[in-house]
């Protein structure tokens, strides 16, 4: 056994040594991972179902009239609660500091007079001169202070609308004579209390969560990119029996005190090793980098060694066939690509029909539906048949690789 473990532990160690293996074992899946994330959105902001929220912003009002107000309160309205985080400051100056400190997006401030300028003096009829109000806006976030602009420029359109319209009723009333004192202080008390509403609107729609692994993307690409790219691991540990067959180092491994059974188990137990370190890799990265739940640690764990060891079958039944070293590079990659289109590696299978039944073949959809389980809450007793189907895979295929070097030991060793 010791020796077995030995040739095993070096074949591991060799494969892991190899830049250019490394990088297709571990980099390849992981950064196409990755992508998939980018392209099906997993990544983005979990804290929003709209993409924007609690937009910091402050409101300095320096007007007395009922206008100011409103427009403060505005930014308060539980409408937009989840669109905005509004503050008031005392100053203009501290709040334009907060901008440039890059604190908040925007600053909007209400100067003195505004609502003057806008409702007529009751005795007077008059208005004051008229004032802007100032937005201060955050160049380094474009979008929020947009937003914060939009609703400000909102409120303005409706006063000014309202304002016209108030008006001309007041001129018609008056050029129809009916414009007593209590009529025109009833439509200016009305202009002054009337409310507003925002032109932004807040649709609340449910999101993709990275947290949630039963919507999150990453939780069926993650595993599938790790089984497809496994393929490739195992393909390289059956090229390196031929290889050194080649070499001749199985002849010298022969021709000390170790049987032909000890190295071809050496072997065997290097690719399975390899195959399922890889795997395990992929596997405790996303975890720490995605935030992807695996479910059972034991359950994940099992279901890892059967995927490697139905893997490993494969590998062995590639070398069994092949003739040369660069054969079996070849073989690999086309199953690799071939199991990772089957399997539903690349592209979600459908869940029924004739294809569906096909993918069974290979270990990628049979892995694929493990992992699925266990991230959604799946115990071990649930992925009991697909850890006998894999496990089945293993027996067959290394029955059969096993049959196939027996048949070809004249030309093996």
């Amino acid at each position: 056994m010791k020796k077995i473990l030995n040739i095993a532990w070096k074949d591991l160690i060799i494969i892991f040594r190899d830049p250019g293996a490394l990088l297709l074992m571990l980099g390849a899946p992981f950064l196409l991972t990755l992508g998939m994330g980018l392209v099906t959105g997993a990544f983005s902001d979990s804290d929003s179902s709209t993409g924007l929220s609690d937009i910091p912003v402050l409101i300095v009002n320096q007007d007395s009239g009922e206008l100011g107000s409103a427009l403060t309160d505005l930014f308060f309205q539980d409408d937009l609660a989840t669109l905005l985080k509004p503050d008031t400051a005392t100053t203009p100056e501290i709040a334009r500091q907060q901008v440039d400190d890059n604190k908040i997006a925007a600053v909007v401030i209400i100067p003195a007079g505004f609502t003057d300028s806008i409702i007529p003096n009751q005795e007077t009829a008059q208005r004051a001169d008229t004032v802007a109000i100032e937005v201060y806006k955050n160049p380094a976030r474009p979008i929020s202070a947009s937003v914060v602009q939009n609703i400000v420029d909102d409120f303005v359109t409706q006063v000014n609308t309202r304002a016209i319209g108030i008006g001309i009723t007041m001129q018609q009333l008056a050029m129809n004579g009916r414009l007593t004192p209590a009529t025109q202080s009833s439509i200016q008390n009305q202009q002054a209390s009337i409310t507003f509403t925002p032109l932004i609107e807040i649709q609340q729609e449910t999101a993709v969560d990275p947290t949630d692994d039963a919507t999150n993307p990453l939780a069926y690409f993650a595993p599938g990119m790790a089984v497809a790219f496994l393929m490739y691991t195992v393909s390289l540990g059956g090229r390196s029996i031929l290889a050194e067959r080649d070499e001749g180092t199985l002849a010298r491994l022969l021709a000390s005190p170790t049987s032909a059974t000890q190295v071809m188990g050496g072997k065997v137990s290097g690719i399975f090793l390899t195959g399922a370190a890889q795997v395990s890799v992929l596997i405790i990265a996303s975890s720490l980098l995605f935030q992807l739940r695996w479910g059972n640690p034991t359950a994940v764990a099992l279901l890892i060694a059967a995927t490697a060891a139905a893997a490993t079958g494969w590998g062995l039944l590639i070398a069994a066939i092949s003739d040369r070293p660069s054969q079996v590079s070849s073989y690999g990659t086309a199953l690799m690509l071939l199991f990772g289109i089957m399997g539903g590696s690349f592209v979600q299978l459908p869940f029924d029909g004739p294809f569906a039944w096909l993918s069974k073949i290979t270990p990628n959809a049979w892995a694929i539906e493990g992992f699925d389980m266990l991230g959604t809450g799946g115990s071990l007793a649930d992925i009991l048949p697909v850890l006998l189907a894999l496990t089945l895979m293993a027996a067959t295929l290394f029955i059969i690789s096993v049959t196939l070097f027996r048949r070809r030991s004249n030309n093996f060793v």
